[in-house]
């Protein structure tokens, strides 16, 4: 069985590859880092935010080697909580959900895994969360891990991170 592992280096992101290496551990993953590309993030920003057309393609590049650090470090902390992972970074097609569908129709995922909440920000606000549109879209198992318990709940003398996988 293949797991599609949605990352992008939130703690919420964190949690759902440490919770899907104890549920599945031994099976095989592929941990996916979705980047936007700069034409799309200038499009969607404001224009006091938008940059110099020339820069775009540095931009992207830059980007680009970034996310696929992060679908590495992702595949890592994957194979430490006991999955065979390999990491995998795509630019979105059109929403960040939608390239996730798409990668696991590719890769014929038996399972997608989020997080309830990623970087979305403001974004996920107007667009809709990014893991209630998987689920909704993905025609495929879903599981989505809920974010960790924030260190004022976890109780007194806890420390931040204590129950983190490693």
């Amino acid at each position: 069985m293949t797991i599609l592992i949605a990352y992008d280096g939130s703690d919420d992101s964190k949690a759902a590859i440490a919770f899907a290496g104890e549920l599945l551990r031994g099976e095989s993953a592929v941990v996916l880092t979705v980047w936007e590309r700069a034409a799309m993030a200038t499009a969607r920003a404001s224009v006091g935010l938008m940059m110099v057309i020339d820069q775009l393609g540095t931009e992207d590049a830059a980007v680009e080697k970034a996310m696929r650090e992060l679908a590495e470090h992702g595949a890592d902390l994957a194979r430490k909580a006991g999955l065979e992972a390999t990491p995998r970074c795509d630019p979105d097609s059109a929403a960040v959900w939608s390239t996730i569908v798409d990668v696991a129709d590719e890769i014929d995922a038996r399972l997608i895994v989020t997080g309830t909440r990623g970087f979305g920000g403001v974004r996920s606000l107007l667009l809709g969360s990014t893991s209630d549109r998987v689920l909704h879209n993905a025609g495929r198992p879903v599981l989505v891990v809920p974010a960790p318990d924030a260190p004022s709940d976890a109780g007194p003398g806890a420390e931040p991170g204590a129950d983190e996988a490693t």
